[in-house]
């Protein structure tokens, strides 16, 4: 077992390691400008020239993946940094004090939690608009429910043993109680919740993307060119192969590398 463990964690490092190499390249160069369109290029296949072929308006595909992978890890950084933040704080203060304001917290969590993340996002897009940073804030907001309820369930679990009882009777603060003696032990728990909400947060963008919703021309997506892709997948499959592969190694790898890590 423990050696299918550090298989996953070498796999999912590897596979890891791979697109953020892609994605900090990007963040140097893209092989050519993304927006920059041929008509003589137009669907041609992959070759010497460009890597992955291009698409339907001539524009290099791996430019545009290397774009739209550093878009989406970007996103879903927010993404995550907003959920988790947000929830730790709600949940910690609904599990450590409990009485009325873990109720109506609860309740307000439980009716959010009760929506489908996508769908709870595209609630509050059509609200706030379409957009890279429109996309962030509601996908961060619709993580919050997830993120507070594990978070509370863990420090309401914590705040019954003996070591925080002896943090009180030494005159330890709520807040010090909570955020030095309680969290630091549900670290692990948290950082596999962080590691599942980040591959949630990638295809949550990807999908959104592909809807029309996420981010917005002239700027890449990896879920946009899928969507644009679909109508040429029998006359230029390689359109849609590229950045459809792309996703799956990042959620793969990732996935992974947080089950080699947290079970390790």
């Amino acid at each position: 077992m423990k050696k299918y463990r550090n298989f996953n964690f070498i796999c999912g490092a590897v596979l890891t390691g791979f697109c953020l190499l892609i994605v900090l390249t990007g963040l140097i160069r893209t092989p050519y400008d993304t927006t920059a369109m041929s008509v003589a290029d137009r669907l041609s296949a992959p070759s010497f020239a460009h890597w992955m072929g291009c698409d339907n308006y001539g524009r290099d595909i791996l430019s545009r993946v290397m774009e739209g992978m550093r878009n989406t890890v970007w996103i879903a950084l927010l993404t995550v940094a907003i959920g988790t933040l947000s929830g730790v704080v709600i949940g910690a203060v609904c599990g450590y004090f409990g009485g009325l304001l873990d109720d109506i917290l609860m309740r307000v969590n439980d009716v959010l939690f009760s929506f489908p993340s996508i769908l709870l996002a595209l609630v509050i897009i059509s609200l706030l608009g379409t957009g890279s940073l429109n996309v962030t804030l509601a996908l961060g907001i619709a993580f919050i429910p997830s993120f507070a309820r594990i978070v509370r369930s863990e420090v309401k679990k914590q705040s019954a043993l003996e070591y925080v009882e002896s943090a009180r009777l030494m005159g330890a603060g709520h807040l010090r109680v909570i955020f030095v003696h309680i969290l630091p032990n549900i670290l692990p728990v948290l950082l596999s919740s962080v590691m599942i909400g980040f591959n949630n947060a990638v295809l949550a963008e990807a999908g959104l993307s592909y809807l029309g919703v996420g981010v917005q021309p002239p700027q890449a997506s990896l879920g946009r060119m899928l969507s644009e892709a679909q109508s040429y997948l029998f006359t230029a499959p390689w359109y849609a192969i590229f950045p459809g592969l792309m996703i799956v190694l990042m959620v793969l790898g990732f996935a992974l590398l947080a089950e080699g890590m947290t079970e390790a």
